[in-house]
């Protein structure tokens, strides 16, 4: 590509022949690797396996009456949607049994015999990996020739050919039709082929579009006439100009292959005993109650000791010591930080996800009211997990990568009697707290600003003042950003100077020579600043809800903070005073079942009694609290395993508590904050008696992910603390350190320094009443 010029395979300029010349060598050449004679067979180059199965689906659609569509229940998606296209009609075969039936003809006809019709399947499925027969395609073309029907067969083959051989060799026992993707066998290029038998090509020449260099000719001013090429299939088939580069660095990747790996045998027979050593030891994991750990999802004659019935695939969950799903959610949080890749959800195969989990449709339905979608926390409902783990082994997979997803399950989820650690219910002593801490984000998921300890800030329903009202938004997709995938955020330092009423905001990190390192906006919410009036209302999407922001119009801002967190994004605005619009947000945050122990029986564990309470830009609620004590419980535990102590503002807390240090030894209570569902702040001198109390609401713990690992200095992340919180404070398959809280009442003041009191269930006392 350094010394050759590529130019349109639609033209006879030297360029142009140089292109078609390189195009038709690697269509060989991929013929070849799957043993295809090019006189039986064609291979129309497209985007990927789905453009393949759409193209198909397009030329079907177009005969006169439609077609009729089956498909197997282990489907990909993309193989499933056909079925909104079958005019004639669409059946599922929800198992290999029933397909068996049909093909032997004991099945009741499910197409009438002068319909067109198309059967679809994968080699392997995307899901769990075992493998489909090979042999149906020709059983299939038997019967149809047998009965003079018009019947077809595509194979979904992107999964299986990524560590398995496919031979085309027979093009009388072949698919009509087989799809692929070769980013699946090689990495790159993001390049697909649709390859078709000759003697089922003339079943495509009905598609009505063309385009491109598809046609001889076209008239289209006095009249509508046009010629399609006749020459072979793919100039028939392939739309516009190819995407030559991709094509011509595919017959690189095949170089490479070959000569890194020698043979799709031999991957094949490399992927099959690492996936077999890895099934074997997951499914001896033992709890120490001898319950099983990892629940594996095999299809019933599939053996991982035989590559033809099953694949270098494993899908599994994972069940803790009583038998309760762990979360995957959850369980990628942790493999994110130890750097393993794997895949989880429902994997676009719904109905081998159903037939699995023993999910009916009324079940998938009510989950999705509920809220569960692909990637949501929210994935076990209803007593049952919405989706599984997938593990795959590729050809640069080794034993070690078993070994390390092995290791990882033993050190996290494989109970051996360690009990998470959460204060003594028998603990009756109240401690002496003080604020030690308050610290507000006015940007969300940038650095904190810790309130001069001199000041008594304000605070209101929704938080502290000034805390959360600010996001950083994409400018393509108007997401809010986080630190979970910018991890720089953390070095933009945002400060209030009320004094100039301004936001000012410091980039603690190196920028652009025409980039300043600091930026300010007022604190007023000054019209002229936004999008409005004259302009569309702004709406971004933060933690999952559509909110109407205030989105600056300043191309300097724009431009400052697109330089320093490297994406093109720009600052936007959410102001307490539009939590008496519409588009209000509200906490999310409740009691959690750790928290139980400590609550009546009679008392439910979600409030109901409360109103909601509003929030700006946080997460789940309007404060978060943490408790120093909790803490340095947490940073021994750290230490013990020589990990790095983590610091307070990794866990972006807005009130962090502290006790008395003239406390007697041993006198220190960390987690007694499980046991609190209310706190008082202040109220405890003659100061402070003219500034009366807060009262605050606990509203349960906060749940914990990765984000914790974002040191808040140098903006890189670590291990800790998530791992050791992962192993001493996770309830129910959930990580939780912290407390959300809100305020009762209207507003008040808080100062570091003062006094705090918790309460546990069932205490009150009358500033507390009254404030309720």
């Amino acid at each position: 590509m350094m010394s050759s010029l590529m130019g349109n395979p639609h033209s006879g300029s030297a360029s142009s022949q140089l292109s078609s010349r390189r195009i038709e060598d690697v269509r060989h050449r991929v013929l070849r690797l799957f043993r295809a004679n090019p006189d039986h067979f064609d291979v129309v180059f497209v985007a990927n396996a789905t453009a393949g199965i759409k193209l198909v689906m397009e030329a079907f659609r177009e005969h006169d009456g439609g077609f009729w569509y089956g498909y197997h229940g282990d489907a990909h998606t993309s193989l499933v949607g056909v079925r909104e296209n079958a005019a004639k009609g669409h059946k599922c075969f929800t198992t290999d049994e029933e397909v068996e039936s049909w093909l032997s003809g004991q099945h009741e006809e499910v197409m009438k015999k002068s319909d067109l019709g198309l059967f679809t399947y994968p080699a392997q499925s995307n899901m769990n990996g075992r493998r489909l027969p090979i042999g149906w395609p020709n059983r299939l073309r038997s019967r149809s020739h047998s009965q003079q029907r018009r019947m077809y067969t595509l194979l979904d083959a992107a999964a299986l050919v990524s560590t398995s051989p496919l031979d085309l060799s027979d093009a009388s026992q072949a698919p009509d039709f087989t799809v692929l993707s070769f980013y699946k066998i090689f990495g790159f290029p993001d390049l697909g082929a649709l390859i078709i038998r000759q003697e089922s090509g003339p079943v495509m020449q009905n598609r009505k579009y063309f385009g491109g260099g598809t046609v001889e000719m076209v008239t289209c001013l006095k009249e509508q006439w046009y010629l399609r090429k006749e020459d072979n299939l793919h100039e028939q088939l392939e739309d516009g100009t190819l995407p030559i580069h991709n094509i011509i660095a595919l017959d690189s990747a095949l170089n490479v292959h070959e000569k890194l790996f020698h043979s799709i045998e031999l991957i094949s027979s490399h992927t099959s005993f690492l996936a077999s050593n890895l099934y074997t030891r997951l499914s001896g994991l033992r709890h120490r109650n001898g319950s099983t750990v990892c629940t594996i999802y095999k299809g019933v004659s599939s053996s991982y000791e035989n590559p033809r019935t099953q694949g270098p695939v494993i899908a599994l969950n994972l069940q803790d010591s009583q038998g309760a799903w762990i979360s995957n959610f959850e369980i990628e949080k942790l493999a994110a930080i130890k750097n393993i890749q794997f895949r989880s959800g429902g994997l676009c195969n719904p109905g081998g996800i159903a037939s699995s989990l023993d999910l009916a449709p009324w079940e998938m339905k009510r989950n999705f009211s509920v809220g569960q979608r692909c990637g949501s926390e929210n994935d076990i409902l209803g007593g049952k997990p919405t989706g599984v783990i997938r593990v795959s082994f590729g050809a640069m997979s080794n034993m070690q990568d078993a070994t390390t997803f092995v290791e990882f399950v033993e050190e996290f989820f494989v109970d051996n009697g360690e009990v998470p650690q959460r204060d003594p219910i028998a603990s009756q002593t109240r401690s002496d707290f003080y604020v030690e801490k308050l610290t507000i984000y006015p940007i969300k998921s940038c650095g904190g600003w810790p309130i001069p300890p001199d000041i008594a800030w304000d605070i209101k329903p929704e938080g502290l003042a000034w805390d959360r009202e600010w996001s950083l938004v994409h400018l393509s997709t108007h997401t809010a950003l986080s630190q979970k995938r910018y991890p720089k955020m953390a070095l933009l330092r945002p400060c209030i100077d009320l004094a100039a009423g301004l936001l000012r905001i410091h980039y603690n990190g190196s920028t652009p020579p025409s980039t300043p390192s600091e930026i300010t906006v007022p604190l007023s919410a000054d019209p002229i600043m936004f999008k409005f009036p004259g302009n569309p209302p702004s709406f971004s999407r933060v933690c999952g809800d559509t909110i109407h922001t205030h989105t600056y119009v300043s191309q300097a801002i724009a431009t400052f903070f697109t330089n320093t967190i490297g994406t093109p994004c720009t600052l936007a605005r959410y102001p307490a005073s539009t939590t008496t619009g519409a588009t209000t947000r509200h906490s999310k945050a409740h009691l959690q079942p750790h928290q139980t122990p400590y609550i009546n029986t009679s008392t439910s564990i979600t409030p109901t009694s409360s109103p909601p309470r509003p929030i700006l830009l946080s997460n789940e609620s309007p404060i978060l609290t943490i408790s120093r004590s909790s803490l340095n419980r947490l940073n021994e535990s750290i230490k013990l395993t020589s990990g790095k102590a983590a610091h307070a503002s990794v866990f972006r807390a807005n009130i962090i508590l502290a006790e008395n240090p003239a406390s007697p030894p041993g006198a220190e209570q960390p987690y007694i904050e499980d046991t609190w569902r209310h706190m008082r702040i202040g109220g405890n001198n003659d100061e402070q008696q003219q500034r009366p109390a807060c009262y605050f609401e606990i509203l349960g713990s906060c749940r914990r992910c990765q984000m914790v690992c974002v040191d808040q200095e140098s903006g890189e992340k670590n291990e800790e603390p998530f791992v050791t919180l992962a192993k001493t404070r996770r309830f129910g398959g959930k990580v939780f350190f912290g407390q959300h809280t809100g305020l009762v009442g209207r507003g008040g003041r808080v100062r570091v320094g003062d006094r705090v009191v918790g309460f546990g269930e069932g205490e009150w006392e009358e500033g507390w009443l009254e404030g309720r």
